[in-house]
């Protein structure tokens, strides 16, 4: 029990002081964000360094990037289910662009940062419209060369728990003509969805084999959906979790 309680506090805590530095540091760099590109990547660089380094002494949490880091222009279709999995894909690619929800532009600071970063808006409830926009944000050449991050599911999903997968990789897989690096990950399990409450071990971003060109819609969707779930699955069980024990 006081173990737990102990936890707790420390979680309230590290909470508490991430939200702090993300405010100075996306005032401090904002000058120069809204001025240039790189502005506005070494302020989520150093923002991600420090909440991940914090992670570790004040809650517990040991993070570890797995599998070949892709460096040329690719798609990176990804599990989800955590803010830690987003930071840890930034820090471990070296251009990355992620496909996110159109309302985050409206955010103060943060909207600023993602136009600068070359993400990519899209409207939730809208597949059609956000598909042809996502295609045309990325052949305009509005985005940067990079790694693009896309979610299949679409949202945060908690460990051990299932959302269909979407379409939006494969459209982009199809359009761009690029190779798609799937991501697994069992970060959920250490920094839950929908509570303040951080819980030690070690989390994994695990780079996947690249699925390269030349797959049909059916054949690649069901080989991405079914290598990020089996190995999100395994990293949760070598974490201790049963994903099988849900539901």
């Amino acid at each position: 029990m006081m173990r737990l309680l102990f936890q707790w506090v420390m979680s309230i805590l590290y909470v508490i002081q991430n939200a702090i530095m993300m405010l100075i540091m996306g005032i401090v760099f904002f000058p120069w964000a809204l001025v240039s590109p790189k502005g506005a990547s070494t302020a989520c660089n150093t923002y991600a360094t420090w909440a991940i380094w914090t992670a570790r002494w004040m809650v517990g949490i040991r993070s570890e990037i797995r599998g070949n880091i892709p460096t040329d222009a690719v798609l990176v279709p990804a599990k989800h289910q955590s803010f830690l999995d987003i930071m840890m894909i930034y820090k471990a690619v070296p251009q990355p662009r992620f496909i996110m929800k159109y309302e985050l532009l409206f955010t103060p600071i943060i909207g600023v940062y993602a136009w600068r970063l070359g993400c990519v808006p899209v409207r939730r409830g809208k597949r059609g419209a956000a598909i042809k926009a996502m295609l045309a944000d990325v052949e305009s050449g509005r985005v940067p060369p990079g790694q693009l991050v896309i979610y299949p599911q679409g949202t945060r999903v908690r460990a051990g728990d299932y959302t269909p997968y979407k379409v939006g990789p494969y459209v982009l897989y199809k359009e761009t003509g690029q190779a798609a690096v799937p991501v697994a990950t069992n970060a959920g399990l250490f920094w839950p969805k929908g509570t303040m409450l951080r819980k030690p071990g070690l989390a994994v971003v695990e780079f996947l084999d690249p699925i390269e060109q030349g797959q049909d819609q059916k054949a690649f969707m069901k080989h991405l959906e079914d290598v990020i779930e089996t190995r999100s699955n395994d990293l949760m069980r070598e974490a201790g979790f049963d994903p099988d024990a849900v539901g």
